[in-house]
């Protein structure tokens, strides 16, 4: 089974590649949902995360990721507390994912994920696919998101690998933000290229839980 890591800044149109993904009979694993699954009451995260940060708790007894990310933004250190709870359970999320789809005989699948870059994940992804549109459009559609401000979307951009080097790092890139009609003929490409190639890193990396795992480039 080939693991296909899916990334791309803030606004890039990661969100509707990966829905071609998943068009294309690709099972698609988005690590964001999986946040929002563990963040809802009763989810793994709500416990740590709350005791960490009770600020973020909401009155129904889940995480305010709105809440949540306005405290850690621009505080390093709060971010990186808040990376060392959550990102162990979305991992551990993805290996469920990644063991039931290698079970139902899966040659592909996709892991969407954000932060692919800035968490290392490229020790745990075969080949990675970066979405990328220019800045401009980046900007705008950042900006239409409910509760984004210029200030903050600088902020989050600061926060993350700059596009040109996820862009230069990258197996194949997507160009969104013009036609649709090329995106989804680029994911059809990129499918296609992979079809019979053997992955390399399930299961042995990810079956190396607690183990530090350096980089692949």
């Amino acid at each position: 089974m080939l693991i296909l890591g899916l990334t791309g800044s803030i606004a890039m149109g990661k969100s509707h590649t990966a829905r071609l993904f998943r068009a294309m009979g690709v099972p698609v694993c988005d690590a964001d949902a999986l946040v929002h699954d563990l963040f809802r009451p009763g989810g793994a995260a709500v416990g740590p995360v709350g005791a960490a940060f009770p600020e973020a708790v909401d009155p129904g007894g889940g995480i305010d990721r709105g809440a949540l990310g306005r405290r850690v933004l621009g505080d390093r250190a709060a971010l990186r507390r808040l990376e060392a709870l959550v990102h162990p359970l979305v991992r551990e999320a993805q290996r469920r994912f990644l063991e039931a789809q290698c079970r139902a005989g899966r040659p592909l699948v996709v892991l969407d994920i954000p932060l692919l870059f800035e968490t290392g994940g490229l020790d745990r992804v075969d080949r990675v696919v970066v979405v990328s549109a220019h800045p401009l459009v980046q900007e705008q559609r950042a900006l239409r998101r409910p509760g984004m401000s210029p200030a903050r979307l600088a902020a989050i951009r600061a926060e993350q690998t700059p596009d040109a080097e996820k862009r230069r790092r990258a197996d194949f890139l997507i160009a969104s933000g013009a036609d649709r009609g090329r995106t989804a003929e680029a994911v059809a490409t990129i499918v296609r290229r992979l079809r019979g190639e053997r992955g390399r890193v399930w299961p042995d990396r990810w079956l190396a839980a607690g183990r530090p795992l350096g980089r692949r480039r």
